[in-house]
């Protein structure tokens, strides 16, 4: 068995398939990091015609995914013994970095359950631990969501990236946006790298990496920058 798992409970199994031939996830799926596995709700439904939603109850427009395929679905998946449950919302809590760290770093396996249609039957969300949003906008179904959790959780897994270290500098790490990043030549079309990163001194390329780090975080999401302050407690130095 893998390290850890990802299950998923979705109408549209085959859109995952991509997801384990590319880049630096398919490595970790080639190394045994990771395991995917996919349930189809229509597998379990109950009639003849595998039906999976139904018109709501007191009337309104769409359709609404029935409880019975869902729980069935999920009951039949295999549980680890650390294991969270996310339901793909727009109503849930929005996706932030901090939630994958916290997923990857404290679980052995997520279930992402995904819908389509109008919405869920009320019951199923009591199988989820955690609802989860992208953003404040509605897609056509859960997957896409459930594709940039499932990414975002495994390049955070030990083995997977090639350099550990470079998840300690990117952004959203500690509520900044990382710092200004150069490579050779040393000037192109005029444009050139700050004399400092060239200059062999790394404290005071970590100093300069740090204050162009708030400096970005500062001027393009005001909303992070407060919420460093707040928890750096008003101090730029730290």
């Amino acid at each position: 068995m893998a390290n850890f798992t990802i299950d998923i409970v979705s109408l549209s199994p085959q859109v995952f398939k991509p997801i384990i031939e590319n880049g630096v996830i398919k490595n970790a799926f080639k190394k045994g990091i990771v395991e995917l596995n996919t349930y189809n709700p229509r597998d379990y439904a109950n009639d003849q015609y595998r039906k999976v939603d139904d018109e709501p109850y007191g009337g309104g427009a769409g359709m609404v995914l029935k409880p019975e395929p869902y729980f069935q679905a999920f009951e039949s998946i295999p549980l680890r013994a650390k294991k969270k449950v996310l339901l793909m919302s727009p109503q849930g809590s929005v996706l932030k970095q901090s939630d994958l760290i916290r997923w990857s770093n404290q679980e052995e396996q997520l279930i992402l359950i995904c819908g389509q249609y109008e919405g869920y039957d009320e019951r199923i969300r009591t199988i989820c631990d955690e609802e989860v949003s992208i953003g404040d906008f509605v897609l056509t179904g859960g997957e896409i969501p459930a594709m940039i959790v499932i990414n975002g959780v495994i390049r955070l897994l030990p083995g997977t990236l090639g350099e550990p270290l470079s998840l300690l500098e990117e952004s959203h790490s500690d509520l900044l946006l990382e710092h200004p990043q150069y490579t050779r030549p040393s000037e192109f079309r005029g444009m050139k790298v700050p004399e400092i990163l060239r200059s062999g001194d790394h404290k005071a390329i970590k100093s300069w990496r740090k204050e162009k780090s708030i400096e970005r975080t500062r001027n393009r999401r005001d909303d992070l920058y407060k919420s460093w302050l707040t928890e750096n407690n008003g101090n730029k130095e730290n």
